[in-house]
C-alpha cells in the first residue's frame, strides 16, 4: 500500500466532491436533460432536454446516461448529476500514478497525481455536471490501455484503446481525438511485433474507432426525423453535422451561433482594474456583458426587448428569483442565480481580464497567438505547471537516453515523452489558435503536464545523480530555471489578487535557484522538500476555491473570486414563480407547458415542474426546428397554448423569428402576475416581467 498516494486520492476526493450538496443546478441546461431522460427509454436514448422529446442537448449522450443512472439511483439533487464527474477526476488521478509508476518509479507517480489533483481546473470540472471530466477519464483510459496493448503484445487491447476513444467521441465529439497523434505515435514507436502485423494492427485498431465513434450518430441520423428529437445545436437535424460543424470547425473559426456567425459584444477588452475581488468589470452588467438593443425594432410589444432585457446572448442577470421547487428538489435544485454559458468568440480574443479570472470568465481566453495559454485568462486555470511540463520534455528526452547508441535509438523512456510530448503539443496548438471555446476546455491539457512534469522531475533527479560533472550542470540548471520560471508566471496570476505574495513568490524562487547551485549535500532533502511546497502552494491555493466556495458551476473556474462571491452559478435555472404557476393552472391537454426561444429560458421550469416545456431555437436559439406552418398546427391543434419571450427573444432570425413575429403579432399578451409589486422581481433573467403570450384563442 502506497500511503502517500492514498493521501493524494484523499485530496482529490475531498477537492472534487466536498460540497457538492450545494450544487443547486449545476449546469441546469443538462440537468433539464437529465430530468427528461428519467421520464422515457426514448428519452434516454437520445439525450432529450425535455421530456416531449422535442429537441436533444448539444452534445451526444454517454456522459448524461451516466449521470441519469446516478440520478436514477440516488433521485434527482445537485450532487448526484454531479457525481459521475467528480468519480471521473478521482479515476483520472488515479490512471495517471499508474501509467507513471512503471517506468519512472513512484516518487514521479506521486508527483503526476499531485499535480494533477492540484491543476485548479481539473478541480473545477470535476465538480460539474458538464462532460470534460468525464471525457478525460475515458481518454485517460485510452491511453492507459494502449500502454497495456504495447507491453503485452495484444491486438485485443490496442481496438480496445482506440474504441475507448470512440466512446469519448461520443462524449463530446471531435474533442476526444485531440489525443489521437499521440496515440499513433507511440503505437507506431512502442510495439515490438512485425511490421506487417504492426500495420494489421493498427488497421483493426482504427476500424474499432471507426466503429465505436461513428455507431451512435449514424443510428441516430437514419432514425426518421418524425421519429425523434431534433438535434439541439445542428442546422439540418443531424448529429454527425453538429460533431463537424458546431461542435467542430466553428470552435475553430470563433463561429458560436450555430449559423456561421458570433453574437454581437464578444471580443471586448475590460478595464484592467475590473480585476479586483467583488468590481464588476467596465461594459458589465451584474456581472454579464451589457449589450445595447437594436434600433430596427417597432415597439415593446411588436418583438423590442422589454427594459432591461437581457442581451441576445442569453446572459441572465444574476441574483434573481428562482421561484418553488417540488419538495424533492426543492433543498439540492434551482436555489443558485445563474451565469449564462457563453455562446462564442469572434477574431480568436475574448475579454480581457488582466491577471484574474472572474464569475464572467466565459469569454476569458486570451488573445490567441504562441503564449496565449500563459495569459491569465487561461493560465490561471491551466498554465500553473506549464513551464515544468516544456522543461519536462527536455529533461526527460536527455535524461533517459541511452548511453553510447546511435542517436535514432529510442529509450523506452523516452517512447513515453513522445507520447505526452505528442498530447501537448498539438492540443496546446489547438487552445493557441482556436476561436471559440471556453476556459474549462484545457483540462485537455492537464494530464499531458502533469505527466511530462512528473518525468522531467524523474529525469532531472536521474541526472543530478551522474557522476558527469558536466550532467549535474545541466540537471542545476534546468531546476534553477524550471523553479524560477514557474514561480514568476505563478506571481503574475497571483498579483491581482495578493500582491505581497507574488512578491514573496519571487524572492523565494531566487532564493532556492541560488540554493541548487550552492553545495551538493546542503539541506538537499529540506531543499527539495521547499522546493515542491513553493511550486506547488498557491496552484493548490487557487484549486482549493472552488471547493471552499462549494462551487459547482455551469461554466466552471477556479479563482479567489468564489469566495466572495460563492456559491454554485447555475445558469437558466431562473423561473417566475407565478408564471410558472399560471401555465401549470391552464395547460389543460396541452402537450407542452408552453413554448420559449431557447433552452436556458425553459431548463430551469422543466426541472422544477418535470414538464415538457418547448425550446424552439435550442441552446442558441437559432435551431430551424420548425416552419411556421408546422408551429400554427401545433397551436392550431392545442399542443401548444401559451408562448414565452424568452432570453433570446430579439436575436433569432430565419424561421424562428418568422414564428416570433408570428406570436407576437396574433398572440393576446397575458398579464399573469397576481400582485403589481413583484412584476419587476420575478422573472426569467430579463429584468422585469417575463413576455406571456396566449395562443390558444387565436383559432377559436
Amino acid at each position: 500500500m502506497d500511503w502517500y498516494f492514498v493521501i493524494i486520492i484523499l485530496i482529490s476526493a475531498i477537492l472534487y466532491g466536498w460540497g457538492i450538496w450545494d450544487a443547486g443546478s449545476a449546469n441546469s441546461y443538462y440537468t433539464a436533460a437529465i430530468r427528461s431522460m428519467l421520464e422515457s427509454w426514448h428519452n434516454f436514448w437520445y439525450g432529450a432536454f425535455d421530456s416531449a422529446g422535442f429537441i436533444t442537448v448539444d452534445k451526444p449522450p454517454v456522459a448524461l446516461w451516466l449521470m441519469a443512472i446516478s440520478a436514477k439511483i440516488f433521485g434527482l439533487h445537485g450532487w448526484s448529476v454531479v457525481l459521475p464527474s467528480v468519480l471521473a477526476g478521482i479515476g483520472s488521478v488515479y490512471l495517471m500514478y499508474q501509467m507513471l509508476t512503471p517506468k519512472f518509479g513512484v516518487w514521479a507517480g506521486r508527483l503526476g497525481a499531485l499535480v494533477l489533483t492540484f491543476t485548479p481546473t481539473v478541480v473545477a470540472n470535476s465538480r460539474t455536471n458538464n462532460m470534460d471530466a468525464i471525457l478525460v477519464f475515458f481518454l485517460l483510459l485510452a491511453v492507459y490501455v494502449l500502454q497495456k496493448a504495447v507491453e503485452k503484445k495484444n491486438i485485443w487491447l490496442v481496438m480496445m484503446s482506440f474504441a475507448l476513444v470512440g466512446i469519448g467521441f461520443n462524449v463530446k465529439m471531435l474533442q476526444a481525438f485531440m489525443i489521437l497523434p499521440a496515440m499513433l505515435v507511440y503505437y507506431w514507436i512502442a510495439i515490438k511485433v512485425p511490421w506487417k502485423k504492426k500495420i494489421l494492427w493498427l488497421g483493426a485498431g482504427l476500424l474499432s474507432l471507426t466503429v465505436f465513434t461513428l455507431a451512435y450518430p449514424v443510428a441516430v441520423d437514419s432514425v426518421d426525423q418524425s421519429n425523434r428529437p431534433y438535434i439541439g445545436s445542428s442546422q439540418h437535424n443531424s448529429l454527425l453535422e453538429l460533431a463537424f460543424g458546431y461542435n467542430g470547425t466553428e470552435r475553430l473559426l470563433g463561429q458560436s451561433t450555430g449559423t456561421g456567425g458570433a453574437f454581437p459584444g464578444i471580443g471586448t477588452t475590460n478595464n484592467k482594474k475590473s480585476n479586483k475581488v467583488g468590481q464588476q468589470p467596465t461594459g458589465q452588467k451584474n456581472g454579464q456583458p451589457t449589450q445595447q438593443v437594436p434600433t430596427n425594432q417597432k415597439s415593446v410589444t411588436k418583438g423590442t426587448a422589454p427594459s432591461g432585457q437581457a442581451p441576445s446572448q442569453g446572459k441572465a442577470p444574476q441574483n434573481m428569483p428562482t421561484g418553488q421547487a417540488p419538495k424533492d428538489l426543492k433543498k439540492t435544485i434551482g436555489q443558485q442565480p445563474t451565469q449564462e454559458k457563453p455562446s462564442g468568440m469572434r477574431n480568436g480574443k475574448g475579454q480581457k481580464q488582466g491577471g484574474s479570472v472572474g464569475m464572467n470568465n466565459a469569454f476569458a481566453i486570451g488573445t490567441a497567438g504562441p503564449f496565449r495559454l500563459f495569459q491569465s485568462d487561461l493560465g490561471s486555470q491551466i498554465g500553473w505547471f506549464l513551464p515544468l511540463a516544456i522543461l519536462g520534455i527536455i529533461a526527460g528526452w536527455f535524461g533517459y537516453r541511452k548511453r553510447n547508441s546511435k542517436w535514432y535509438t529510442i529509450s523506452e523512456e523516452q517512447r513515453h515523452v513522445i507520447l505526452w510530448s505528442a498530447w501537448l503539443v498539438p492540443v496546446y496548438g489547438f487552445f493557441s489558435i482556436a476561436g471559440f471555446f471556453h476556459p474549462y476546455y484545457t483540462i485537455m491539457l492537464a494530464p499531458a503536464i502533469a505527466a511530462l512534469t512528473a518525468i522531467g522531475a524523474a529525469a532531472t533527479h536521474k541526472m543530478y545523480q551522474n557522476s558527469s560533472a558536466k550532467t549535474r550542470i545541466f540537471a542545476k540548471s534546468l531546476i534553477s530555471f524550471g523553479i524560477v520560471s514557474t514561480l514568476a508566471l505563478q506571481a503574475y496570476y497571483v498579483w491581482s489578487y495578493y500582491p505581497m505574495i507574488s512578491i514573496a513568490l519571487i524572492i523565494v524562487a531566487i532564493i532556492l535557484a541560488i540554493w541548487w547551485w550552492l553545495g551538493e549535500r546542503l539541506f538537499a532533502k529540506m531543499r527539495l522538500v521547499i522546493s515542491i511546497i513553493a511550486i506547488c502552494v498557491m496552484a493548490a491555493w487557487w484549486s482549493f476555491t472552488p471547493t471552499l466556495s462549494h462551487n459547482s458551476a455551469a461554466i466552471p473556474f477556479a479563482s479567489p473570486t468564489l469566495l466572495t462571491q460563492g456559491g454554485s452559478d447555475s445558469m437558466g435555472s431562473q423561473v417566475d414563480a407565478q408564471l410558472l404557476s399560471y401555465t401549470q393552472q391552464r395547460q389543460g391537454q396541452a402537450k407542452y407547458l408552453f413554448a420559449t426561444t431557447d433552452s436556458n429560458s425553459a431548463s430551469g421550469y422543466i426541472i422544477k415542474s418535470g414538464e415538457a416545456v418547448m425550446a424552439l431555437g435550442g441552446y442558441n436559439g437559432t435551431d430551424p426546428t420548425m416552419t411556421l406552418s408546422e408551429f400554427k398546427q401545433l397551436v392550431k391543434s392545442g399542443q401548444v397554448k401559451y408562448f414565452v419571450m424568452g432570453n433570446k427573444g430579439t436575436s433569432s432570425s430565419g424561421q424562428i423569428g418568422k414564428i416570433l413575429s408570428w406570436v407576437q403579432k396574433n398572440g393576446v399578451k397575458v398579464n399573469y402576475s397576481k400582485n403589481k409589486q413583484t412584476n419587476n422581481q420575478n422573472t426569467m433573467g430579463q429584468g422585469q416581467n417575463s413576455q406571456l403570450y396566449d395562443l390558444s384563442t387565436i383559432y377559436q
